[in-house]
């Protein structure tokens, strides 16, 4: 049986936020939730999440992720809220410890350390630069003897690589037993859990500290700088999964990935663009440069030109969009439509060979097979208090700067006049216009400025 502890209590006062520490985003999502994803896969009867300062935040951030909260009113140091969770387990439970802002940890790591048969196992690893860590001690035969907190380090001490992780494991009770002897005899006043690793040593309990192979898996962030080194860690990894899946990346440091995207192969995105949300792109799907993709599907052989912005949006066959469309939640589009050039689009769909090439506003509308909206076509669905539908039939035509004024409907194979008002339905196959007579004003002076 194995319970989690997530300690997620902390202030977090060098990210100089009203945010959370452990709800800081990596990747576009909190860091917290990275880790309970790494953790919930290693199957635990119990995810119990330690808060404290932001407890209202984090709580509401989690609020659907199955997990139990535990209150630590007083910040006393890691030793304080590991105690807080502690007599809700049962005693023989093999206890997991991990700090709330490690969003980088993969289930296969923390299955490594699950696996050592020690009584306490700690996570190593060696950082570039062990500033802020807690140090490893090691014996003349390699044995961990303890972890001494660089604040509370000797220079000696300090010249150790192998730093502590924070990731800790072995059974409740034994937990309960050396934090009841944990003293708060440093220089922060804290209980410290570090410390149970000498109490364990002294009552000749086997300690082993098992080393992790990725060392950036294993880092935290306390502040942006530190958290900016996170992003770029999970980006990097975010890309490289996408080259391994048979995406094609002309500029992989350009890319952001925000979210989880998912690609078939042949998929190709351009320099600069940013997946945010659940993206699911199908096989040859093209995004162009500097485009913004959040949680939409697209089909297989749908394009992106340069500069679109699609949200919550789905094709369902080959489309092509853009440059500089912007698409809107709502929005799906079939096989062989077009979106062009600053069109946007909300709450419509276009169904197959459909058209809205350049300058054009099409909200809550459906629109039918190869129907061609001219440029400046606009449909005016909002009244100021409701929204209302437009009804575009298969084969009409809209003719240039024309004002679709919902609720109407455009039969099948209509047209309608350039420059046309439509308030009223437009019947199929007849051509629909409103047009005052044009008429030129002889004699007629523009007005100039006096003086």
């Amino acid at each position: 049986m194995t319970e989690i502890v997530i300690l997620a209590a902390g202030e977090g006062k060098r990210m100089n936020s009203a945010l959370a520490k452990v709800l800081q985003p990596v990747g576009g999502q909190a860091m917290i939730r990275h880790l309970i994803r790494s953790v919930r896969a290693l199957g635990p009867e119990a995810i119990r999440v330690v808060v404290g300062s932001g407890a209202e935040q984090v709580e509401a951030e989690l609020a659907d992720d199955g997990c139990e909260f535990v209150v630590q009113s007083e910040r006393l140091g890691t030793g304080h809220a590991a105690v807080q969770a502690l007599p809700l387990m049962d005693p023989g439970a093999r206890v997991l410890i991990l700090p709330g802002d490690m969003p980088l940890i993969r289930t296969e790591t923390l299955e490594q350390l699950l696996a050592c048969p020690a009584d306490l196992a700690v996570l190593s690893f060696v950082p570039e630069d062990p500033t802020g860590y807690g140090r490893i001690l090691r014996d003349g035969q390699g044995r961990v003897t303890a972890i001494r907190e660089q604040r509370d380090a000797s220079a000696a001490e300090r010249a150790v690589a192998e730093v502590n992780s924070g990731v800790m494991c072995a059974r409740a009770g034994d937990w309960v037993s050396w934090l009841g002897r944990v003293r708060a005899d440093n220089t922060q006043g804290e209980y410290y859990l570090t410390d149970c690793i000498a109490l364990a040593v002294a009552d000749s309990r086997s300690v082993e500290a098992v080393v992790a192979d990725d060392p950036d898996e294993l880092l935290g962030a306390n502040d942006r700088r530190q958290l900016a080194e996170l992003e770029q860690v999970y980006q990097r990894r975010a890309r490289n999964a996408l080259m391994d899946a048979g995406v094609t990346l002309p500029d992989p440091g350009s890319v952001q990935v925000r979210g989880r995207v998912r690609c078939e192969r042949d998929v190709l995105i351009d320099r600069g663009a940013i997946l945010e949300g659940e993206v699911r792109l199908g096989e040859g799907v093209v995004v162009g440069p500097g485009c913004v993709v959040r949680d939409s599907t697209l089909a297989a052989g749908t394009r992106l030109e340069p500069y679109c912005v699609l949200e919550s949006v789905r094709t369902t066959g080959a489309c092509t969009i853009g440059p500089f469309a912007r698409l809107r939640p709502g929005t799906e589009l079939a096989a062989g439509v077009k979106i062009g050039n600053f069109v946007e689009v909300k709450n419509a769909r276009f169904h197959s060979g459909a058209k809205a090439s350049h300058l054009s506003y099409v909200g809550d509308a459906e629109v039918g097979e190869r129907a061609n909206l001219g440029a400046g076509t606009i449909t005016c669905n909002y009244d100021g208090a409701n929204k209302h539908r437009t009804d575009i039939g298969a084969d009409a035509f809209i003719g240039s700067n024309t004002a679709l004024v919902a609720p109407v409907s455009v039969g099948q194979g209509a047209t309608i006049g350039a420059g046309s008002v439509i308030g009223r339905d437009a019947p199929a196959d007849q051509l629909t216009l409103t047009r005052s007579t044009q008429r030129s004003i002889r004699g007629w002076q523009r007005p100039v400025k006096k003086g």
